[in-house]
């Protein structure tokens, strides 16, 4: 895609669009001349310099990639008229092509029936979602992975609700035996699980959880905000493939949240909840007296905790998913790039003398670490730093992140370790980017060299 050429497609398309209404007088107060505005331009873009290369595969730190050309297209194309989803008459196309989107994602997850919309984040999806499992249950509290996104506690406190932690089993995931002690207390009403942590890329037993809150009477809530589009690999041939079983559980869960800004191509925020049981919307119910009139179908707003959404979210959402739909020969192919690449590292890391792997990477995720002697959690701890540091600067950065793990989590994997601290800081890496696949061996070597000289 020619992305400067769509984008003057853009402009002239909606002024095409604008001419029909009749010409008018732009208020002189916003005018403002092109040279001002190419003082301003200069210096926004100069402070603009002051990010990562977050487009570039030597970037392999945080969740964070650029969206695809189509949504920028899209996005950009709607915000010039700047459509308000919250109510059908702010926004009446990109709200069907909101519905459209994420009956989509409902029908990638396996849901039959579905109530659902996009939010500007997983987090306030996820706030929905524990809202409603707080009318369904009320008094009764959440439980969730020890390794979950902190979004979930810190929503419980939002929501007045008791909090859950349940510890996690030596590669990430909830631990069922723990997790069964909660239940029996009968002070849990929802076990949220999550497919990919953020931090491992962990993915939690759906398969085997759903009986068991099925036995204690809770419902189960799957935070898939990072890894739900990984459901287009499940049962996949080729090393990318992953295991179906609790991918295909999800069909069976009460509620989800995937943010499609994350695998799903799209620019920052678009996050999606959906609920398979559609009579939750009995509980958004609220009047307005001044919105809701143009149409008696049913408003967003109507179903969303949020009122003003960007209907220029859904529109690029909508135009991606004509491209690059969510099945296994749409997006599946760039998922699978990422989990190849990740897996790729993690064969050469359990090659390599100077590195060593935390644990295998479930998605796409890589957690490793410096080797270095004595094995101490504080001889690893500052290894990770150095490294972290040293490989932003020179002429050939790489950009990593890091993660702390805990005394036990690092005993339970790595038992040689000296535990001579409560934890230490090993290095993490997302190959959310298909372009990290053609660069994995650079990477490597890149952080061979440093873990050498850290």
């Amino acid at each position: 895609m020619d992305l400067q050429h769509w984008l003057g497609r853009a402009t002239h398309a909606i002024q095409d669009w604008a001419d029909t209404f009749g010409p008018y007088r732009p208020h002189p107060s916003l005018q403002v001349d092109d040279d001002r505005f190419g003082a301003v331009f200069e210096e926004f873009t100069a402070r603009l310099a002051d990010n990562y290369p977050f487009f570039h595969p030597h970037y392999a730190g945080q969740m964070l990639k650029p969206p695809h050309p189509a949504a920028v297209v899209g996005h950009l194309t709607a915000m010039l008229i700047n459509p308000n989803n919250h109510a059908l008459d702010g926004g009446p196309a990109t709200a069907a092509m909101e519905r459209e989107a994420v009956a989509r994602l409902a029908t990638m997850f396996g849901y039959d029936t579905h109530l659902g919309h996009l939010t500007t984040s997983g987090t306030i999806a996820n706030l929905e979602a524990l809202f409603v499992a707080r009318e369904l249950h009320p008094g009764r509290g959440i439980a969730h992975s020890a390794d979950a996104h902190y979004t979930h506690g810190r929503m419980c406190h939002v929501l007045g609700l008791t909090s859950h932690p349940v510890r996690t089993d030596d590669r990430g995931r909830m631990d069922l035996g723990a997790l069964e002690d909660v239940l029996r207390t009968g002070e849990v009403g929802t076990v949220v699980l999550t497919t990919g942590t953020t931090g491992l890329g962990a993915v939690d037993p759906v398969h085997e959880v759903l009986p068991l809150a099925e036995r204690h009477g809770v419902r189960v809530h799957v935070d898939a905000a990072y890894g739900g589009f990984f459901t287009l690999l499940a049962g996949a041939e080729g090393p990318e493939g992953l295991p179906p079983e609790p991918w295909r559980a999800i069909a069976r869960a009460d509620s989800i949240v995937v943010d499609p800004h994350k695998h799903g191509l799209q620019p920052y925020g678009c996050g999606a909840v959906l609920f398979r049981d559609p009579e939750v919307g009995r509980f958004y119910l609220h009047d307005s007296p001044y919105t809701y009139f143009t149409s008696t179908e049913l408003h967003l707003g109507e179903i969303s905790l949020e009122c003003s959404r960007a209907g220029a979210a859904a529109a690029a959402l909508w135009l991606t998913f004509q491209l690059l739909p969510p099945t296994p020969d749409g997006l599946g192919r760039v998922l699978a790039a990422g989990r190849r690449a990740a897996l790729r590292w993690a064969d050469l890391i359990e090659a390599s003398d100077a590195l060593e792997l935390y644990q295998r990477p479930e998605l796409d995720i890589v957690t490793y670490f410096p080797a270095v002697a004595p094995a101490t959690l504080t001889g690893i701890d500052a290894a990770s730093a150095r490294i972290l540091a040293a490989g932003m600067t020179g002429p050939d950065p790489v950009f990593l992140s890091t993660l702390r793990a805990d005394r036990e989590s690092f005993a339970a994997r790595h038992p040689e370790t000296v535990a001579d601290a409560d934890g230490a800081r090993i290095l993490r890496s997302v190959l959310m980017k298909p372009e990290s696949e053609d660069h994995v061996e650079h990477l490597h070597t890149r952080l061979e060299r440093l873990a050498g000289c850290a």
